[in-house]
């Protein structure tokens, strides 16, 4: 006998997704009250390049079409953090870079002076409506009156 677990109603997946994101924000704000990282510490970040939010130069959009991993060591600059991003200066090849980054776009975190990784889904893009067939509604738009009144005509046809 075979004991199959019933689909959830409750999304737990992105509840845990959302909850471990929040836990970068948090480091990532601690970090930012400072400016600093605190002794060996440091992070590799990667994030979806194309993701909604997603603020970098097209350089580098160019050079890592899909995906991007970024270091927060020695050299960053104005760190700032809110509840749905961050954003970061880095310089790539001696140019320097401001970066716009939501969390929702972060696929991973790695600090390896402690050995702590998170892992993420990486959130789907909405790519608008999904194609369907013609409603049986649809039928032919409005025509306005050629009496030019601001009366509109609108023949319902019925289906047989």
């Amino acid at each position: 006998m075979t004991v199959t677990v019933p689909d959830s109603l409750i999304p737990y997946d992105e509840i845990v997704q959302e909850a471990l994101r929040a836990v970068v924000g948090r480091v990532l704000g601690t970090v930012a009250a400072t400016q600093a990282l605190p002794g060996a510490h440091h992070f590799y970040i990667t994030f979806k390049t194309h993701a909604p939010g997603v603020d970098i130069p097209q350089r580098l959009i160019e050079r890592f079409p899909d995906e991007m991993t970024i270091v927060l060591q020695h050299r960053f600059w104005d760190l700032r953090v809110d509840d749905e991003k961050f954003s970061v200066g880095l310089s790539f090849n001696q140019v320097p870079a401001m970066l716009n980054i939501p969390f929702s776009a972060i696929t991973g975190f790695h600090d390896p002076a402690v050995n702590f990784e998170l892992r993420f889904q990486a959130q789907d893009v909405p790519e608008g409506p999904e194609p369907h067939e013609e409603a049986e509604n649809d039928g032919p738009t409005v025509t306005p009156a050629d009496d030019g009144s601001n009366v509109v005509s609108v023949d319902f046809k019925r289906k047989k």
